[in-house]
């Protein structure tokens, strides 16, 4: 009896780990960042610096389903004068995978002007599901991104020999939805920001009209035209004025910033 416990034991283990070496995982080749990276952010509305944003990615040894990760640390916050009528203190951490650049864990919690969201995802990419930490489940495409990885996984995009209007595409889950992102590519252009003047590709997002913007032409974002690709202007119009995300300090790139014009 004990022979064929040991046995059927045995057999479970194979079939576990069979089952699971038959899972592919997406891959891609990032050029673009490494562990060590800094951006800082300043968010102005006008003439005045309304908040920041910083964006880091560290080392860690937590494993997404045996498999090395990058931890991406997201954290944005009012400036100032902001504080007293709109305070936001804002923090994102997403764990993602080393090779394809997806997220096995994310981490929300947003404080709004005392509007308040907690959010824990767990992604099963083998089982095509992440767990809301709420006691939900969805059901989700392999390789799908979350609100930091997106930020990462776009900068491994292949930007060589693009054309005016090729659209970029892929899937995002957030706020328990499963949303299909594109970006278009517009064309290149320079840049003058504080930090001085950059070759720059310019992007818009594909939006639906009239659910966040009046047509996609109100939302611009641009990246370096070089191998680090890091987004340092994003400008969208809002129903009272112009809101600014500006590149305003970068440490830990992983290429030389080639894109800055001396």
């Amino acid at each position: 009896m004990k022979k064929w416990t040991y046995v059927a034991g045995l057999v479970g283990v194979l079939l576990l780990v069979s089952s699971s070496a038959l899972v592919t995982y997406p891959s891609v080749t990032n050029k673009s960042f490494q562990v060590g990276e800094k951006l800082r952010y300043r968010v102005t509305y006008g003439f005045i610096d309304a908040g920041e944003a910083i964006l880091e990615i560290k080392s860690t040894t937590k494993k997404g389903n045996n498999r090395e990760l990058f931890q991406a640390v997201g954290t944005g916050r009012t400036l100032g004068g902001f504080n007293a009528f709109y305070r936001v203190e804002d923090s994102y951490e997403t764990f993602m995978d080393a090779k394809g650049i997806f997220p096995w864990f994310f981490v929300r919690r947003v404080d709004e002007g005392g509007y308040k969201i907690n959010q824990d995802y767990a992604f099963k990419h083998d089982k095509s599901k992440v767990d809301n930490g709420k006691g939900k489940e969805f059901k989700i495409p392999m390789g799908v991104q979350d609100m930091i990885s997106a930020f990462y996984y776009a900068r491994t995009l292949d930007f060589k020999n693009m054309k005016k209007g090729k659209t970029f595409e892929f899937k995002c889950f957030m706020d328990d939805e499963l949303y299909n992102l594109k970006i278009k590519y517009v064309g290149e252009e320079v840049i003058h920001i504080r930090k001085g003047k950059f070759n720059c590709f310019k992007f818009v997002p594909v939006v639906q009209t009239g659910r966040y913007f009046k047509s996609e032409e109100d939302v611009n974002f641009w990246v370096t035209n070089d191998e680090n690709k890091i987004p340092i202007l994003v400008k969208a119009k809002i129903p009272v004025g112009v809101v600014k995300m500006h590149l305003v300090e970068w440490s830990g790139l992983k290429n030389e910033l080639k894109s800055k014009i001396k």
